[in-house]
């Protein structure tokens, strides 16, 4: 008994030797890699040429992995970085995303980049089918849009309380200049001053079905430009979208008829959701018979 005591307890010193060995020999290659990593500049050369021959191949999912590992880098992305993130955007039919930047990669390239025309017919060819998207909502809205329900809720109340209004339109009106006045663009933002007005910035009012934006532009002489548009909120999907881009340190909030750009905002993410949310709101509000 004592033997096979002695014997079991040799294979178990054993068996846990060799346990220790493998764990030395893994811990040896982690540290190996880690020694052998690469620099960020030559790390991003190495994920660009990765997803060039994923794009090339029709990898989608492969692209998209190497671009969120680039994007991740702390190293400054090359132009091409751009065209191939719309490209795989696209690809998923995101096409808000997809355009800004393909736009992003056309301004930081210019016409000497390799890619430069063939992201301009991409740019049109997301156009065109924001155009047929809409004209597919607006027919499957049409028969909907009359059992909308009027945005009476408990938000939209309290709204009417906090701004003194008589109606849950002209508080959802007046809560969205309010926002607006906050959240407009400014070419500095590394110094924002409320008490001076933004770069561009928008007005809204509304009247019987439709909803009037007035959009303001200063320019650093001084000068001001004003543009007025009109939204007829009949057969218009309430659900407004809206996305920022880091790279150009701006947020927008997407005409809801077509899903080009309505509003250009500052970074904040969080005022540009609730933007586009009220105006949802608004819509839906002047949607309801």
């Amino acid at each position: 008994m004592a033997v096979e005591f002695g014997n079991s307890r040799l294979s178990a010193l054993r068996i846990k030797g060799r346990q220790l060995a493998r764990v030395v020999v893994i811990s040896s290659a982690l540290l190996a890699g880690q020694a052998a990593a690469l620099a960020p500049e030559h790390e991003t050369r190495r994920l660009m040429l990765a997803i060039e021959e994923s794009v090339a191949a029709e990898s989608w999912g492969e692209a998209s992995e190497y671009l969120n590992r680039l994007q991740l880098l702390d190293a400054e992305k090359p132009a091409d970085y751009h065209y191939y993130r719309g490209r795989v955007m696209l690809q998923s039919s995101h096409f808000n995303e997809a355009q800004a930047a393909l736009e992003t990669y056309v301004t930081s390239a210019g016409v000497e980049g390799s890619h430069y025309q063939s992201a301009l017919k991409l740019i049109t060819g997301i156009e065109r089918a924001r155009k047929e998207k809409a004209l597919v909502t607006q027919v499957g809205d049409e028969a909907r849009v009359a059992v909308i329900e009027p945005a009476g809720d408990k938000r939209t109340a309290s709204l009417r309380k906090l701004y003194l209004a008589d109606s849950d339109r002209e508080a959802l009106v007046l809560h969205l200049n309010s926002l607006l006045g906050v959240a407009g663009w400014r070419q500095d933002q590394a110094v924002v001053r409320l008490d001076r007005p933004a770069d561009i910035e928008y007005r809204l009012s509304s009247s019987g079905n439709a909803i009037s934006i007035q959009e303001i532009r200063r320019n650093s002489s001084g000068g001001v430009t004003r543009k007025t548009g009109q939204i007829p909120v009949f057969g218009v999907n309430p659900q407004v979208e809206w996305g920022c881009e880091q790279a150009v340190a701006t947020c927008w909030v997407y005409d809801p008829r077509d899903g080009s750009r309505l509003f250009q905002l500052s970074s904040n993410r969080s005022q540009a959701e609730e933007i586009a949310q009220t105006l949802g709101r608004l819509i839906r509000e002047l949607q309801a018979p």
